[in-house]
């Protein structure tokens, strides 16, 4: 090898190594197997309260679409208690974490003259079409506290789409035409967040290992909090009890 050609070696080298440091970045610290999971149940415990049959006959329309008594779903349990409708979420421990916007919308359908589903939690910005598949109209009006109050009618067969910008738990939504309609939408910051299901379970995936302040609510037995924390690929059981 020549001088000339050791050079020019050196050179390429010198040029290049930098290029494909920058195209090959190194893999973050952080993977999907260093990463915690919560997961519980939340549980009503005490008598519960009879639930209300709600009375459609002021709009013939809804009236006719149901053949059994419709109840109320402000306090709905599973033969073992499990707690429906409660919103689990990530309260404090995040820091100053920033999350991708996440790009699917959630869907409010109106369909039976109620709200489905009764509750949901929505990222925010993040885009929700509420859909009228009923055969009479309504009247959508969410009541914030900290994001935009709107009202839009929505003809059988519409959707309307909008989005909130600001961290709320909870907006109750009601419809202005049907006063048994009801409904609550959680918004936050991060993806951390769940509903119970019918059986009050609940899982909130994919949690970086630290200490957090995990909070449930529900629309009338109010808040709980637990601290907790874990570890890289933990996966954790925090429960709650609403008495």
């Amino acid at each position: 090898m020549t001088t000339r050609t050791f050079i020019l070696g050196c050179l390429l080298v010198a040029i290049c190594e930098p290029a494909i440091k920058e195209g090959n970045p190194p893999k973050e610290a952080n993977n999907t197997v260093d990463l915690a999971t919560l997961t519980g149940v939340v549980k009503f415990e005490g008598k519960l309260p009879s639930a209300t049959i709600i009375n459609m006959h002021a709009d013939p329309q809804c009236a006719k679409q149901h053949n059994v008594p419709i109840f109320s779903q402000e306090l709905v349990t599973d033969a073992k208690s499990g707690l429906q409708n409660v919103i689990v979420f990530v309260a404090d421990g995040l820091g100053d974490r920033a999350f991708g916007q996440p790009s699917q919308s959630v869907v409010i359908d109106q369909k039976g003259c109620q709200y489905q589903p009764h509750v949901l939690a929505i990222r925010a910005n993040q885009t929700l079409e509420v859909m009228n598949h009923d055969p009479t109209s309504h009247n959508v009006h969410p009541v914030p506290a900290n994001n935009r109050e709107w009202n839009k009618a929505e003809p059988p067969g519409s959707s309307v789409e909008t989005t909130f910008s600001r961290e709320e738990i909870a907006i109750p939504v009601k419809c202005n035409i049907h006063p048994w309609m009801r409904g609550y939408i959680a918004v936050l910051k991060h993806p951390y967040f769940a509903v119970t299901g019918q059986d009050g379970s609940f899982d909130l995936p994919g949690l970086p290992p630290g200490t957090y302040l995990i909070e449930a609510w529900h629309e009338k037995l109010g808040t709980a909090t637990q601290k907790i924390t874990v570890g890289a690929g933990e996966t954790r059981t925090v429960d709650f009890v609403f008495k």
